[in-house]
């Protein structure tokens, strides 16, 4: 595996992971995650484990989405744990991740919930 960036500020995450995907690298997407994370999707599923996170994104790569930067809302930080989040730019719903401060001083993602859409009524 090839070295890659090491997001040293929570919020570093949601920047590498539009640079990575924009770029089709689902590897790199995968190494943004500890290797046991728990990432909820596709919908109403979850996909466990950096190995199967990246399968997941090699298939949703292969259609070549455009990600665009969203920015972050305040980081909440306890420990070597933390909370990151962003507002989707259709306003619906909400993404959040919780990552976790590695031995190096990094952060990768530990739990992932990249869309949420509240249910309607």
């Amino acid at each position: 595996m090839s070295e890659y960036e090491k997001a040293m500020r929570p919020e570093d995450i949601t920047r590498l992971f539009v640079e990575r995907s924009n770029a089709g690298d689902a590897a790199g997407v995968a190494a943004l995650y500890e290797e046991n994370a728990v990432m909820a999707y596709p919908p109403g599923s979850e996909t466990v484990g950096r190995e199967a996170i990246r399968a997941l994104w090699e298939k949703v790569l292969a259609n070549r989405p455009r990600f665009e930067p969203e920015q972050p809302l305040p980081t909440l930080i306890s420990g070597d744990i933390a909370l990151t989040s962003t507002p989707p730019k259709d306003g619906t719903g909400a993404r959040a991740q919780v990552v976790r401060r590695q031995p190096d001083g990094s952060w990768l993602r530990l739990l992932d919930q990249p869309e949420f859409v509240p249910p309607t009524r």
